[in-house]
């Protein structure tokens, strides 16, 4: 039955679908992309989400949310085209919504969770369920993530498995200030580890922390280049 018919708008979710469907099929841009070619476009659209979110800008949120659902719609539109191995957005939602369920026996079970603490131990244990195939805790961790990012969470991993071994410099955080001055690279990026270090037993986010500090120093050089006013 038709939304016509029933009176009602369609699915907004699914008329993007539909619409993806459309520009795949009748874009020669868009034909032409694979999924390798489209990662450039999925980190750019994932970093302005995360600006948007930080500056607080609700207006770009919506519109950078929207952004990132296109890449998603876009991925799976070029999966249902694969020869050996289709499937289509259906498939996706409906894997996603089977693992949700899964990860969360205290909302779709029989499982008691009244911390956001235990809430970790069931998704831990339903997370290690799936993974049996993985031999090490560093297996999934996208190589691809920001350097600091990165760092932050493969120490975390590690220290869940008690096999953290500490930069020489992160049992004393005050050794790597940044007033310290590092004799070569190598000891630049050991001052960095054990400040990532700090940052994780603190329960801060590195990444977010220097960004922050970026978007500061580029409201002061912005500042600076202001004409004054009378």
């Amino acid at each position: 039955m038709s939304a016509e018919t029933t009176g009602r708008d369609p699915d907004p979710l699914r008329q993007a679908a539909e619409v993806m469907r459309e520009v795949r099929e009748r874009c020669v841009w868009s034909r032409a992309m694979t999924h390798r070619e489209l990662v450039p476009y999925l980190v750019e659209e994932s970093w302005e989400l995360i600006d948007a979110v930080e500056r607080g800008d609700r207006a770009e949120l919506r519109e950078e949310l929207g952004d990132l659902l296109w890449q998603v719609l876009f991925h799976a539109a070029i999966a249902a085209q694969d020869p050996e191995d289709p499937f289509d957005i259906d498939d996706v939602a409906r894997t996603l919504s089977e693992k949700m369920t899964r990860r969360h026996p205290h909302v779709f079970g029989d499982a008691v969770a009244r911390t956001p603490e235990e809430v970790l131990v069931h998704w831990n244990a339903a997370k290690a369920a799936e993974k049996r195939s993985r031999r090490s805790v560093l297996d999934g961790i996208p190589r691809g993530m920001p350097a600091l990012a990165l760092a932050q969470k493969v120490l975390g991993r590690a220290a869940k498995a008690e096999a953290v071994a500490r930069p020489s410099s992160a049992a004393d955080p005050s050794s790597a200030t940044p007033t310290s001055t590092p004799a070569s690279e190598a000891e630049l990026g050991e001052m960095l580890l054990a400040l990532v270090e700090t940052a994780r037993t603190r329960g801060w986010d590195a990444e977010r922390a220097l960004r922050e500090r970026v978007r500061f120093l580029e409201d002061q050089v912005r500042a600076t280049e202001s004409p004054a006013t009378d």
